[in-house]
């Protein structure tokens, strides 16, 4: 892809070091990031969403969370329930005074406390004008895990209502650059809870999950030249895989988690190659003169996507994942990078390059139609969210460096900041 330096665009693919850094300042962690929502759908469905806590009870709510999930969404808009109803999962609807209120699905709760100290959290989910109970779970939770349980209530309501998964229990990685260090962080998916993995005086980019969630595979440059990390999340163990002659950028993980994919140039040009995911030799991919980077797998490991400028400009081609010949992909514009498959294979997201600037585009790559998703100037590293319903990238937004989201369509657009400049976004599975 284009990677950037203070998000001015610059070729990635042609000078392949260009670093991208964001992340979080150590002050910042457990802020949670500044959510502006700049887009919504066309129609939003009316849902009411009661306190699960009493009047005066201290801690979370996990009502509070739901909502704030819910309506960040785009889809759906909140209705005011002030006098019907005291918090209790078990209480009986009133569903004529909700009805009257517009409001179509209804969510009630509880929180009770434990004889050990764990939370007791249930809720219940109705539809309104059927008057009929569509979800009802509890869970028994440490006081610290009411948050994250916010979440996964969000995500049921959000499958309930939608028919697709939600995203909210899900994780984001993303750089942060802050007062001149760069730390690569890991967030909830409203940038709560977030925490910087590791930190260095050098730039971080290009970060990426492994299928189960487990490690980050990134490029440090903390040894005076690109090199790529493999990190394991729960024990902080990280390790070289890829430091061979020249740069060592772009890493992908093959869908069973095995091996890498990635960005070399220690026998000629930047080329595709492959290795294990705990290191060893390299096997070459690409062949030829031109500039090969950013793989990225298909969802069933069958096909690589990439960068190349082998047609005189950088496009986005496919090529069998085991290797031979390329087809481009991209035809529209001059200047098309960064690939990503949604999660069922469908769709392509990238970076368009157009007289407006770089822009996040998508394409249905059973039809070859291509859709301009943002009209922003100068955005970067576009990434599927997991149920391949919104698109996180990198922006800019005046002299802010900022994450953001925009649904598949372009309709539902939101933005998330922290302290620091952030690029480099990227969802766990």
């Amino acid at each position: 892809m284009a990677k950037t330096t203070g998000l001015k665009q610059c070729s990635h693919w042609a000078a392949l070091l260009c670093m991208l850094v964001v992340l979080v300042a150590p002050g910042v962690a457990q802020a949670g990031m500044t959510i502006d929502i700049v887009g919504g759908g066309a129609s939003q469905l009316p849902i009411a969403i009661t306190p699960f806590r009493q009047p005066g009870e201290t801690g979370l709510d996990p009502a509070q969370i739901v909502r704030a999930d819910l309506e960040r969404s785009g889809l759906f808009s909140l209705v005011d329930g002030a006098g019907l109803g005291a918090p209790g999962e078990a209480q009986t609807a009133p569903f004529p005074q909700w009805r009257a209120r517009k409001a179509d699905a209804l969510v009630v709760g509880q929180v009770g406390t434990l004889p050990d100290g764990r939370l007791d959290i249930r809720f219940r989910l109705y539809d309104v004008v059927r008057q009929s109970q569509l979800a009802g779970f509890s869970y028994a939770v440490a006081p610290a895990k009411a948050r994250a349980i916010g979440h996964k209530i969000a995500d049921i309501v959000y499958e309930k209502l939608i028919g697709v998964p939600g995203n909210f229990s899900g994780r984001i990685a993303f750089v942060l650059k802050h007062q001149g260090r760069y730390e690569l962080q890991v967030a909830d998916a409203d940038g709560y809870n977030n925490v910087a993995i590791m930190r260095s005086p050098e730039p971080v980019i290009s970060p990426v999950w492994s299928p189960d969630g487990s490690r980050l595979a990134y490029v440090s440059f903390e040894r005076k030249k690109p090199v790529v990390f493999v990190q394991d999340l729960a024990s902080g163990r990280r390790k070289a895989v890829a430091n061979f002659r020249g740069s060592n950028s772009a890493p992908a993980w093959s869908p069973d988690g095995k091996k890498l994919v990635l960005a070399l140039s220690k026998d000629a040009s930047s080329q595709i190659y492959r290795i294990d995911a705990e290191g060893g030799s390299a096997e070459r991919l690409t062949k030829g003169g031109a500039l090969d980077t950013e793989p990225a797998f298909s969802p069933d490991g069958n096909w690589l996507y990439f960068t190349s400028d082998r047609g005189g400009s950088p496009q986005i081609y496919r090529m069998r994942s085991a290797g031979g010949a390329a087809s481009r992909v991209t035809f529209d514009g001059a200047y098309n990078v960064s690939p990503n498959l949604s999660p069922d294979g469908q769709r392509l997201t990238f970076i368009h390059q157009d007289s407006g600037g770089f822009h996040v585009a998508v394409m249905e790559l059973a039809t070859g139609q291509v859709q301009t998703l943002t009209d922003n100037p100068q955005d970067e590293s576009p990434h599927f969210a997991p149920n391949g319903r919104s698109i996180l990238y990198a922006t800019r937004l005046g002299s802010r460096e900022v994450l953001a989201t925009v649904s598949v369509d372009g309709k539902i657009k939101q933005r998330l900041s922290l302290t620091g400049d952030l690029r480099e976004p990227v969802w766990a599975p």
